[in-house]
């Protein structure tokens, strides 16, 4: 991945043919995401924005051909994202403001691409039924509920801002890479929020859930900048405790894997705002090498 960032900062013209070629793909546009990320953080709003609105044009089609708005979303959330961080120097604030990023990708399908949401409705009615079936068989009929419209605007809401932020972090491991190795890892791992963020998002939370179950995906929303504070904790701790990239792998297969694991994180993050976790293993491993220096003495 180092080698594309290198072609891609290599020139415009470079940088125009990687964001060009991946953003009119559902595949492939979250490459196009981070290149447009990269080349704002490290060349400024100007440059950012004039590969944008050439990616806009691939990404543009696939709207107008298909209702196919993903593409769209991401690369536009990625640059808002990119803009914060630049501006602002903070990634735990560019993280939280990808909140707004799947609120108004939510709010904008729901109101604007009513027909790309019946289609995908469609396809999960048909194979809601064909689960039925087969879940029918030999028993009791089973009936399964159907996502709604406004479920299904809130999920790939979340989706776009969580793969808004991946794109950005992408793009920033990227500029680090090149320019100041190992400054990603060390920024990534101090992510955190204080106490009024995290409980405003809790809040946020149980507040959307509690509009019942079609709003649920919408409160996952507020649980995508404490997931991303839960997992630097967990990079955070992986490297207090010498932890290999097996143990992180392993990590990651059954944070994807398991949903208890993801609501595990989210509230590690939150309780980490009240304890700061990392600050009390600083503590704990300043207190152990004392205690060293003493035995030797």
């Amino acid at each position: 991945m180092k080698a594309l960032a290198e072609f891609v900062m290599r020139g415009r013209f470079q940088a125009l043919l990687v964001t060009v070629l991946g953003a009119g793909s559902m595949m492939f546009c979250w490459v196009s995401a981070a290149v447009v990320a990269l080349v704002t953080l490290r060349k400024g709003a100007g440059q950012g924005a004039w590969l944008l609105l050439w990616a806009l044009l691939p990404a543009g089609t696939m709207l107008y051909l298909y209702a196919e708005s993903g593409p769209l979303a991401l690369l536009l959330g990625t640059m808002v994202l990119a803009l914060v961080l630049r501006t602002t120097v903070d990634l735990p604030l560019a993280v939280l403001a990808s909140v707004a990023v799947g609120a108004v990708t939510g709010l904008g399908l729901y109101a604007f691409n009513g027909q790309y949401l019946e289609q995908i409705i469609a396809a999960f009615g048909e194979f809601l039924a064909n689960l039925e079936q087969q879940l029918s068989q030999g028993g009791e009929p089973v009936v399964l509920a159907r996502p709604e419209a406004v479920q299904i605007a809130g999920m790939l809401g979340t989706g776009t801002a969580m793969m808004a932020v991946l794109s950005l972090l992408l793009g920033r491991y990227w500029q680090a890479a090149l320019y100041n190795p190992g400054g990603f890892g060390a920024e990534f791992k101090a992510l955190h929020y204080p106490v009024a963020v995290s409980a405003a998002l809790a809040l946020g939370m149980v507040a959307l859930s509690s509009l019942g179950l079609q709003y649920r995906s919408w409160a996952m929303m507020c649980a995508v900048p404490l997931s991303f504070a839960g997992i630097a904790l967990v990079h955070a701790r992986a490297g207090v405790r010498g932890r290999g990239k097996g143990w992180l792998a392993g990590f990651y297969l059954a944070w994807l894997l398991f949903d208890p694991v993801k609501l595990l994180v989210v509230f590690v993050a939150i309780a980490d705002s009240w304890f700061d976790f990392r600050q009390r293993w600083a503590a704990s491993a300043g207190s152990d090498v004392d205690e060293r220096r003493d035995n030797e003495d």
